[in-house]
């Protein structure tokens, strides 16, 4: 089967459930430009990935060569995801693949998708129809064969042909295209919207009149891929419909430096929030060089008191360790007590199954020692999986209390060196306007990665905003000579992003260096 798979306008969000489920079961994807790399991400590993994409004026794989290629895989047996940009059928050429298929008898099916001509106006405001404004939209290609001589379209005729028209792909030709429809009778004064990167954090909107929106793009060098609408509809814009372009952080850029597997929850809330996130992982979880000590710990279970995890990291470690060995957390002791250093880290375990008895209303190593004191250690077992190098004062002053204090290690957290170098350019250029730490290990790593004498990533940083999820890494970057803008007052990942949205967001403060 051959699925013909819209990914949408841009956002990954917008894609549909159905392409997820023809993703997941590819034996190869054919991937556009404009398809957001995310998405390939539900291929299953072993999927072959394809990429035909064009970029203007060169052609990476003609159309004939992607239909042939559609046919190939087909007639090999395989299940084939052909995953467009937009909708297939909207100046997607689905249809001349569909018909090719069709002709060399292979089944095939169409995966509609959100198409930008109504999502991209969405995500500015703008509705392509509006009761009392619009009733009648045209979805137009301002992208035609230079080559054919006579124009596909006629723009005098469409001028007032429709109370809304939606351009796809027409930047290039603004001009010609706007004079052609003054020439046809509509109104210069008809306002007129340009979205590039449509649904996208990096979006950018430019609204003028019929009359003088080539002059306006241009002043604002605004290239493909973009949207343009001509109609009244594009006043709605500014009696407050431009619900994402107002969101707090919309148009920063924040940088994640959490491991990558961790980074999801972080980026996801940021982009909640509007933020373009670049994700920056300075360390990488790796399991333990020798799982013995943690074996040995496993196997004695039921001679510990407490079991004290100090992050989701150290959780999920011991959770597939036990996995591992053919267990899982129910083989705790009823008697034994847990402790977590914080809400995501309690959270953790308890979808892993068991009940947290202890979390610090402070969530950091001194808290969650004085939590623990509350009842008498002496003579107690606590075992702490955790990473193999970590702060030793949880331990050391649970060992003051009379407790015996087994610290295997679970994982090990170590250095990172992927994008390094495009994260250079963007600092270098001034385009982030935050780099957040979650830990201290975060900004060893960081500083590590351009340096060991630490003055390269000092003088990166000295060009944006840092943020820190608490005071134990604020003071690890300060120990480094890095000014730290803003600490959560909450140490956790909300907290975070809270500072993060009030550092940015009030005063709208200015890209350094920018």
């Amino acid at each position: 089967m051959i699925y013909l798979v819209g990914s949408g306008p841009g956002d990954p969000g917008l894609f549909t459930v159905k392409g997820v489920e023809c993703l997941r079961r590819a034996d190869a994807v054919v991937y556009d430009r404009l398809a957001p790399q995310a998405l390939l991400a539900h291929a299953h590993p072993g999927a072959e990935l394809i990429y035909v994409g064009k970029r203007p004026g060169e052609p990476t794989m003609a159309q004939e060569a992607i239909n042939a290629l559609l046919v190939e895989l087909g007639r090999a047996g395989k299940t084939v995801v052909r995953l467009k940009g937009g909708d297939p059928y909207v100046f997607g050429r689905g249809g001349e693949e569909a018909l090719e298929l069709e002709r060399a008898g292979l089944p095939f099916e169409v995966v509609p998708g959100v198409t930008s001509g109504i999502a991209a106006p969405a995500y500015a405001g703008i509705p392509v129809t509006h009761r009392g404004v619009s009733t009648s939209v045209a979805f137009v290609t301002g992208h035609e064969d230079p080559a054919k001589g006579e124009p596909d379209v006629d723009w005098k005729g469409l001028a007032n042909g429709a109370e809304t028209l939606v351009l796809y792909m027409g930047v290039g030709r603004l001009a010609e295209i706007t004079d052609e429809l003054i020439a046809g009778g509509r109104d210069p004064e008809t306002p007129v919207a340009c979205i590039r990167w449509g649904t996208l954090p990096e979006q950018q909107t430019v609204t003028a009149t019929l009359e003088n929106i080539a002059e306006k793009v241009a002043e604002a060098n605004l290239k493909p891929p973009a949207i343009t609408v001509v109609g009244d509809v594009v006043a709605l814009r500014e009696e407050g419909l431009d619900w994402f372009e107002r969101k707090p952080l919309f148009g920063r850029r924040v940088v994640v430096t959490r491991a990558r597997a961790q980074a999801g929850e972080l980026s996801r809330e940021l982009e909640a929030l509007g933020a373009e996130i670049f994700e920056f992982p300075t360390i990488e979880i790796r399991p333990p060089e020798d799982f013995g000590p943690l074996d040995e710990a496993i196997r004695a279970l039921d001679s510990f008191d407490w079991i004290v995890f100090t992050s989701v990291n150290g959780v999920e470690a011991f959770v597939e360790r036990l996995k591992h060995r053919g267990l899982d957390l129910r083989v705790v002791p009823r008697r034994t007590k847990l402790a977590a250093i914080g809400p995501a880290t309690a959270k953790r375990v308890e979808e892993a199954g068991l009940r947290v008895d202890v979390t610090p209303e402070e969530y950091r190593a001194e808290a969650l020692i004085v939590a623990l004191a509350k009842d008498s250690l002496r003579g107690k077992r606590v075992l702490i999986p955790r990473a193999r190098v970590a702060r030793e004062i949880l331990p050391e002053r649970l060992r003051e209390t009379g407790a015996e204090v087994v610290v295997p290690p679970a994982y090990e957290a170590v250095p990172s060196e992927e994008g390094r170098e495009p994260m250079r350019g963007l600092l270098e250029r001034g385009e982030v306007d935050c780099v957040t730490f979650t830990a201290s290990s975060t900004v060893e790593n960081f500083v590590r990665s351009f340096g060991a004498e630490g003055a390269e990533a000092r003088r990166l940083l000295s060009k944006t905003t840092v943020a820190c999820i608490g005071p134990i890494t604020a003071k690890t970057a300060r120990d480094h000579g890095i000014r730290v803008d803003v600490e959560a007052e909450e140490y956790t990942i909300g907290g975070l992003v809270s500072a993060v949205a009030g550092l940015l967001a009030a005063g709208d403060v200015a890209r350094k260096g920018g």
